[in-house]
């Protein structure tokens, strides 16, 4: 089984990444500090860090059809946390860069995928696989 991985990253704001993470993804908190947070995220670690002149990246890299935001980072979910995750996300208003969709769809690697922000800007994408054994497919 894959151990959590690590992922710090800076937030202009920790009450807006604490109602974003906490409050809409629904990650529970772990320490935290005056200057950052931890975040369960799905069983992940990731550390908001203060950075009030932290800027996130613009740029974009196109892949199916759509401009996919980079950098990014989010978690691989089974397909009903997925679909419960959009749905999370849609009803607190928050604004998708590319709404979820089916990516691939009839070619290896096919999967379920949305991208969204955080309030400082940083780009999260989630997606998930009818079949794991395609998350690698070529």
């Amino acid at each position: 089984m894959p151990r959590p991985f690590h992922l710090a990253f800076p937030v202009h704001d920790l009450a807006a990444a604490r109602a974003f993470y906490g409050g809409v993804l629904g990650c529970r908190e772990g320490r935290s500090s005056e200057r950052w947070i931890d975040f369960d995220l799905f069983g992940h670690q990731i550390v908001a860090h203060l950075s009030p002149d932290g800027r996130a990246a613009d740029h974009s890299n196109p892949v199916d059809g759509h401009d996919v935001p980079v950098p990014h980072f989010g978690v691989v979910l089974e397909p009903g946390d997925w679909r419960a995750l959009a749905e999370r996300v849609a009803a607190a208003g928050v604004a998708f860069g590319i709404a979820p969709h089916t990516r691939f769809e009839g070619q290896p690697g096919e999967q379920s995928t949305m991208f969204f922000r955080d309030p400082s800007g940083n780009a999260l994408e989630f997606k998930a696989f009818a079949d794991d054994g395609q998350i690698f497919a070529t």
